[in-house]
């Protein structure tokens, strides 16, 4: 009975600080609070024995479905249509971006510590939550994969305002934007369609040998919902997203030792210097894409920008820039980067399954 209440109280602990560290987070403006602070909060907790011992399969698999049905939100036939004739153009970039991102991640794990699925998952210029949360069932180390993901993120936000003043020399204009957060679809017949969609699309997506099903699955769905002629309006309640976002970090978090920690650590100098190296070669993607669909540097920039989508967003509208072309084209990115990457970094870990015996035989 004692140690019931233990685990009891120890979940109580990594919610409670977890919501407090949310809030301050969300308040300082960074993307995708909720997964960030439980990540921190459930190692600070792991590292002190005070966190539970794992997140519940079932629980996990429901978080990734609702991050798998968000995530699918974002797409809709006016951000399709945006991109126009370049749609093509566009798709080609956003292959361009997974290459590099995942050679880029072979190079990653060339070190000890760090597998080459890992490296590839934790390098993917895109989908940091939804990595994250199917690292662990595709075999990668989610720990890495959370820490370099976020390190991204991170590290592309902090840029972008640098990079926007320094190198584009725009200037802010007076352009707003409204985003229509209401829905006229009652909240509880959203969480029923939601909720459909995942145990479908987890159970289609099992079938067919997806993987990533509990994720990919409710996604595929619901980008067909979306871009199919039913006129139903879905919203994912922001609580449930960052309830969903909580349980992925935690997830990873609770899962940290310090000797994992000193590992993920000794990774961070080589992580983050691939990832600026990333951060430049898409520029350089950008440059080309404004170049041929007549966008302005600014524009083909923030089109092809690794990561910090909200960041981005803000960027377009506040220089005046083409946010829907913008939008469109990382959304793009971000289902490439979601759908592909996980068949390319289980090519690429089969592959150096069959090159390491041989080099350890000396073949």
């Amino acid at each position: 009975m004692a140690g019931k209440w233990l685990g009891l109280a120890k979940w109580v602990l990594l919610a409670a600080l977890s919501v407090a560290a949310t809030g301050a987070l969300t308040a300082l403006g960074v993307p995708s609070a909720g997964l960030f602070a439980a990540l921190v909060v459930g190692i600070a907790l792991a590292l002190m024995n005070l966190a539970p011992a794992r997140v519940p399969r079932t629980v996990g698999i429901a978080a990734q479905g609702v991050l798998g049905v968000y995530i699918g939100t974002m797409v809709s036939r006016d951000a399709v249509g945006a991109l126009g004739p370049h749609w093509l153009l566009v798709l080609g970039v956003a292959v361009a971006t997974l290459l590099i991102s995942v050679l880029f991640g072979t190079l990653l794990g060339l070190r000890r510590e760090v597998s080459p699925l890992t490296g590839s998952l934790a390098m993917v210029a895109g989908g940091a939550s939804g990595l994250v949360a199917i690292a662990r069932e595709l075999g990668a180390d989610d720990r890495v994969v959370a820490v370099v993901q976020y390190l991204r993120v991170a590290l592309v936000t902090a840029s972008m305002p640098i990079a926007v003043t320094l190198i584009y020399r725009a200037e802010r204009t007076d352009h707003t934007v409204i985003i229509d957060q209401t829905s006229v679809t009652p909240w509880y017949l959203s969480v029923l369609v939601i909720a459909g969609l995942a145990l479908v699309g987890d159970t289609a997506g099992k079938l067919i040998r997806l993987p990533g099903a509990g994720l990919l699955g409710p996604l595929a769905l619901t980008v067909a919902l979306q871009l199919s002629a039913v006129p139903f309006d879905l919203n994912v309640p922001a609580a449930l997203v960052q309830i969903g976002y909580l349980v992925i970090g935690w997830q990873a978090g609770v899962a940290f030792t310090r000797q994992s920690l000193r590992a993920v650590g000794r990774t961070l100098p080589a992580a983050l210097a691939l990832i600026v190296v990333l951060t430049v070669a898409t520029a350089g993607l950008g440059a080309l894409l404004a170049h041929l669909a007549g966008l302005t540097p600014l524009e083909g920039y923030l089109a092809t920008s690794p990561g910090g989508v909200y960041a981005v967003l803000a960027t377009a509208v506040e220089t005046g820039s083409n946010v829907t072309f913008i939008i469109a084209a990382q959304v793009v990115r971000i289902l490439m980067m979601l759908f592909a990457a996980p068949l390319m970094a289980r090519a690429i870990a089969r592959l150096s399954e069959r090159v390491r015996p041989r080099a350890a035989l000396g073949v």
